[in-house]
């Protein structure tokens, strides 16, 4: 048989049975939309294909069936060739329905898909949380929804350029409190609830919004768990410690514009998590495996604690910050340090430039390139400090460009960018 007729095959039996699990009874789940990746994490996501969750083995369907009792040899013959003929979306949706037929399939499949870093690819929604390719930046774009204050992070060149094989990567909404602003980032554009299982973090903002901290529903890894210090409410009586809110992965700030002088903003981005070796040849960045799902709901207050003070731990604090560089040094971790590369003031056109090399096209104050940023002690390379690690800016209304390389992964370049679109009268 050709390998395009298992492909189809594999195609029509998941979805007759993620048919008959739509219309089995007793059964809400609402109709993703087909740019959407299915997000993992122990519940079972309808799609196409059926339902697909490479993190948990809830969602994986029986070891029954023809496909099921394939030889191991044979089985990763075939996902290693659709693997190597879908190195981009849509085509890349025939390996994600070799992980949705069996737990067999499945293995085997999450064997043969390398991480960003390694094949350049995103196929999962856990490679959404994973470093992206050191050679080449992976390219995306941003599309801002004004009316209903969301955001949507697509990759792609462009909207004009990819059209409908776009793919939706991530989501986010604008959420404005009296004393912060908040970005709640999601897998899908319909569910922002940090109690859903599509919740991946979020961005919260101070007053000013001149300082930012990025909170990730998961630690990067076990080992940085202490690091990332989680931001939840303790209580003396009912301490959740199995349920944080999330963790503080990243801070920036954007530096105040006291004078009123022209200029782009200047920003710095701290990543606690990623250690300032990463950059370095031979270094590594922190890559989970598998995406978790965390508690976010409060825990219900027990008659004994009445009258009892919790205590909040938040990463927007300096106090809370500074604990959380300590424990870093602690383990020999400099953070690596974004700054956002200072651009030249061009005479003829009256504004500042970057060579942005044609993915900008729109003059506008969010526009930056950020880049790493290290003491003369650490005896980083020129040629490291001039790479750049991560690009935003403007193409067109509401429409923006990212692109984001090692050691960022999506999420984190995400998340950065947002901070962008908040209001800042006093950075500019």
């Amino acid at each position: 048989m050709l390998f395009k007729g298992v492909v189809r095959e594999i195609r029509d039996t998941m979805g007759s049975k993620s048919k008959g699990r739509i219309n089995g009874k007793g059964m809400n789940h609402h109709r993703r939309g087909r740019a959407h990746i299915a997000p993992e994490g122990g519940s079972e996501v309808p799609t196409q294909w059926g339902s697909c969750s490479p993190g948990d083995d809830s969602g994986v369907n029986e070891q029954h069936g023809l496909w099921a009792t394939l030889p191991p040899e044979l089985l990763r013959d075939i996902v290693q060739r659709i693997e190597a003929r879908g190195t981009s979306w849509p085509a890349r949706r025939d390996v994600v329905a070799c992980a949705a037929v069996c737990r067999s399939w499945r293995e085997i499949t999450k064997e043969i898909v390398k991480t960003p870093e390694q094949c350049c690819c995103l196929t999962f929604p856990i490679s959404l949380k994973q470093p992206g390719p050191r050679d080449s930046p992976i390219q995306c774009f941003i599309k801002r929804e004004r009316a209903t204050s969301t955001f949507q992070l697509y990759l792609g060149l462009s909207p004009a350029l990819s059209g409908d094989m776009s793919k939706l990567l991530l989501a986010a909404k604008k959420v404005r409190k009296a004393t912060s602003t908040e970005f709640r980032i999601s897998f899908v554009g319909t569910d922002f609830s940090q109690a859903s299982r599509t919740f991946v973090g979020k961005l919260r903002s101070n007053f000013l919004g001149t300082k930012f901290s990025i909170h990730d529903n998961q630690p990067p890894c076990p080992e940085l768990q202490s690091i990332c210090m989680p931001r939840r409410k303790i209580n003396p009586v009912q301490a959740p410690s199995s349920c944080p809110r999330g963790y503080g992965v990243a801070t920036i700030v954007y530096e105040l514009n006291v004078l009123r002088t022209r200029g782009p903003r200047r920003m710095r981005c701290t990543m606690q998590t990623i250690p300032i070796s990463s950059v370095l040849e031979g270094g590594t960045a922190p890559t989970p495996t598998e995406l978790t799902h965390i508690c976010t709901e409060q825990p219900s207050r027990s008659p004994s604690s009445k009258g009892k003070k919790t205590v909040i731990v938040d990463l927007c604090s300096s106090s809370s910050l500074s604990d959380s560089m300590v424990a870093s040094e602690s383990v020999g971790r400099d953070p690596l340090v974004l700054k956002n590369k200072a651009p030249r003031w061009h005479e003829q056109l009256q504004c500042w430039c970057l060579n942005f090399k044609g993915r900008v096209t729109v003059a506008s104050v969010k526009n930056f390139q950020l880049v790493a940023h290290a003491e003369p002690s650490l005896n980083l390379p020129p040629e490291e400090q001039e790479k750049v690690i991560l690009q935003f800016g403007k193409i067109g209304k509401d429409i923006f460009t990212m692109d984001y390389r090692y050691p960022l992964s999506a999420f984190q370049a995400f998340a950065i960018c947002l901070s962008s679109f908040d209001t800042k009268p006093a950075c500019e």
